[in-house]
């Protein structure tokens, strides 16, 4: 009786041992698992507390620098000046980034001024909608499909657009604002002292522009006597009613606002586009020259070379993109 007790009481301790063996693993188990489980929940809090950190850090970041912005514009606009309403015409192609950041680089420089920008396209897209955010600029974002039957070659670009911009200042101005809309395309190269000079046009004002219809120069001619302009030194189609290119003339915006149904128009010729709007808003006796009798160059008609983008095209074939992920 006492032996077998004794045995029983050895298997009982044996199985207490391993009892408390499992009991012990069990739990060292689970303070692992707890602790780890804690160390990847601090992990992750503690990342998302850093993003977060970080976040409003750049946030902060970007509010003082938009503040430092505000300050210089509000030091640079001057209640008392017309604004110049820039308008510009873009369509999507691999050089509109690089056209627009240097119209957008050049804008920055000029007070008073309001960019109109119109995309050829269905919707605003987010590259430009990005630019736009980070110029700074006091700026108007529109969009307006080019009708498909007038996306030839042969038709004339950006009516749609330019008139989509004329339609938004005659909706949103009145006569009693002062300002000067120009036609300022994203393939040209602008001094800055162009737009001062116009800023004060009384009806249309005009001026050289450089590069342009196969010459050096195109420009008005003046009478020495009177100082009005009594012709132009253009090459191609001299006979135009105004011989002109788009980047060489400004109109004030009280007199476009009374003139309410001048617009560009697709029925007229190519190249004849300056020629059409000017005869719904002037004479050529009315025109009033700038640029120093119109004796300087002030812009030029530049144009970005198309890239040669053979080995994209290349990689494309493989669903590669280099620009993959990025705007360029």
């Amino acid at each position: 009786m006492t032996s077998g007790s004794q045995q029983w009481s050895s298997v009982d301790m044996s199985l207490k041992k391993k009892f408390y063996w499992v009991v012990g693993i069990l739990l060292m188990c689970m303070i692992w698992l707890l602790w780890n489980s804690g160390t990847d929940q601090y992990v992750v809090m503690k990342q998302t507390m850093d993003k977060y950190e970080y976040l409003l850090r750049e946030t902060r970041g970007q509010i003082l620098d938009r503040l430092k912005m505000c300050q210089r514009d509000c030091l640079q606009w001057d209640p008392e000046a017309p604004i110049i309403y820039a308008i510009t015409p873009t369509y999507a192609r691999p050089v509109q980034k690089a056209e627009l950041t240097r119209l957008s680089q050049t804008l920055m420089h000029v007070h008073n001024l309001h960019w109109i920008v119109i995309e050829d396209a269905p919707k605003t897209s987010r590259l430009v909608e990005n630019l736009l955010a980070r110029s700074n600029l006091n700026y108007t974002h529109l969009f307006v499909p080019t009708p498909a039957k007038y996306k030839k070659k042969s038709s004339p670009r950006g009516v749609e657009q330019r008139n989509a911009a004329i339609k938004w200042l005659r909706k949103n101005k009145t006569l009693n604002d002062k300002g000067v809309v120009y036609f300022a395309d994203d393939d040209n190269s602008y001094s800055l002292q162009v737009f001062e000079e116009m800023r004060y046009t009384k009806e249309v004002s005009v001026w050289p522009v450089g590069l342009v219809g196969g010459l050096m120069v195109e420009k008005p001619i003046l009478d020495p006597v009177t100082g009005k302009v009594k012709g132009w030194n253009s090459a191609w189609r001299p006979d135009r009613p105004f011989p002109i290119d788009m980047a060489g003339f400004a109109v004030n915006l009280q007199h476009l606002l009374k003139k309410s149904t001048a617009l560009f128009s697709y029925n007229v010729s190519g190249g004849f586009q300056e020629s059409h709007i000017l005869q719904q808003l002037t004479t050529k006796e009315n025109l009033e020259p700038k640029a120093d009798n119109c004796t300087q160059v002030l812009v030029w008609h530049t144009r970005t070379e198309g890239p040669r983008l053979t080995e994209e095209h290349k990689l494309r074939v493989s669903g590669i993109h280099s620009d993959a992920g990025m705007e360029v």
